[in-house]
């Protein structure tokens, strides 16, 4: 079968769901931080990434808890305690994650 790409609607595949889910200048960094170390609190990703802001960091992990990949976990203490962590969704995107590592590792290597 022949396919047109006139008739084709790139919104409606699952490469374009999966895009709009982790679109966005730090989404990815935050899914590999807490790939790499789990549970992790806001100020230690803060400090990780090292370039983002606290207004950024606070309404990506918000979005990316709204649309399920990251668990928000508040502990009623003083000082609040919050920790964020992957849900089964936002682990099911490692292999992924694990496969831009390391295509990135070949590909820096080959143009550096």
């Amino acid at each position: 079968m022949n396919r047109c790409i006139a008739d084709e609607r790139l919104e409606e595949t699952g490469f374009s769901y999966t895009l709009s889910l982790i679109n966005g200048k730090y989404k990815m960094t935050i899914l590999y931080t807490l790939m790499e170390f789990k549970v992790v609190r806001f100020n230690d990703m803060k400090r990780y990434i090292g370039t983002i802001s606290d207004k950024t960091l606070s309404s990506s992990l918000q979005e990316l808890v709204e649309d399920g990949l990251v668990h928000r976990e508040m502990y009623p203490q003083i000082p609040p305690r919050v920790e964020y962590s992957l849900t089964e969704a936002g682990q099911s995107l490692i292999p992924i994650l694990d496969g831009m590592c390391e295509w990135g590792d070949v590909h820096r290597v080959k143009s550096g």
